[in-house]
């Protein structure tokens, strides 16, 4: 009797158990839709990022998408980078509509977002926050352009970027002076990825940046591309003044010249 009491009060926790998750899940969706609805930015921000968390769930992509159109740019910057996070593939035209916003941050958002779908188009809005202008060709509106000239409005984007070891309060100092450098430098990393020889141009330009941030940056992209016929941009900051420049560069030289050799 004591064994068939026991079975039964398991096989009643097994029946049970689908019922307690579905009513967990349907509570936790009921908590994510009260976020992205709430009067507060705050709040809608918090619960965008949150669906970062669900990757491919079509469910979470379609809040995200409607956020896009929301009328505050925090909240139009986390949807898109949302939708970047949780590998969005079919929201990639409604990002690159994104790309159109009159908002740094919510370009530079969509544009992190696409870069993470591996789509190129990323590379133009990178390309253009490096520079300063467009690559020859490219789509990039001119409004867009002076946007992302425009150092008030790329310090407002406020990217957390921290390169390297101890390099985190400097680059703090840098944001809070409207210095556009550390979002310079992360546009730099992401241009490694670029097989574009124009942005392998552009590192090596870049390369004589008078921010140490930047150029320390561009030591790192240039590594990572491999592409050793930019070695020539690298030596000469072997003798940098900033000691972090002269250590990457240093390790960029090794790569680059052994890559030569080969």
């Amino acid at each position: 009797m004591g064994v068939l009491i026991c079975c039964g009060f398991i096989l009643s926790l097994m029946c049970a158990a689908p019922v307690f998750a579905q009513a967990s899940a349907e509570k936790a969706w009921k908590i994510l839709e009260g976020g992205i609805a709430d009067k507060s930015q705050d709040q809608r921000v918090k619960a965008l990022r949150a669906l970062g968390l669900l990757w491919e769930d079509k469910r979470a992509e379609q809040f995200a998408e409607k956020a896009l159109s929301d009328e505050k740019p925090e909240v139009r910057a986390a949807a898109a980078r949302a939708l970047g996070e949780m590998g969005a593939r079919s929201s990639a035209p409604q990002l690159k509509e994104a790309l159109k916003d009159k908002k740094a941050a919510v370009v530079v958002a969509a544009a992190d977002a696409l870069f993470r779908l591996q789509d190129e188009i990323a590379f133009s809005v990178y390309y253009a926050v490096l520079m300063g202008e467009k690559k020859t060709g490219e789509s990039l509106m001119e409004s867009q352009l002076k946007m992302l000239k425009d150092p008030k409005a790329l310090a407002s984007v406020g990217i957390a970027f921290v390169p390297y070891a101890g390099a985190g309060m400097a680059v703090l100092k840098m944001a809070t002076r409207d210095d556009t450098s550390p979002l310079r430098a992360a546009a730099a990393l992401k241009l490694s990825k670029d097989p574009d020889p124009r942005s392998g141009q552009a590192l090596a330009q870049s390369a004589q940046d008078p921010k140490w941030v930047v150029r320390a940056a561009v030591m790192d992209a240039i590594a990572k591309r491999g592409d050793a016929t930019l070695l020539d941009a690298v030596v000469p900051l072997l003798d940098d003044k900033d000691d972090t420049v002269r250590f990457n560069a240093a390790a960029t030289v090794v790569r680059l010249t052994t890559i030569k050799g080969q």
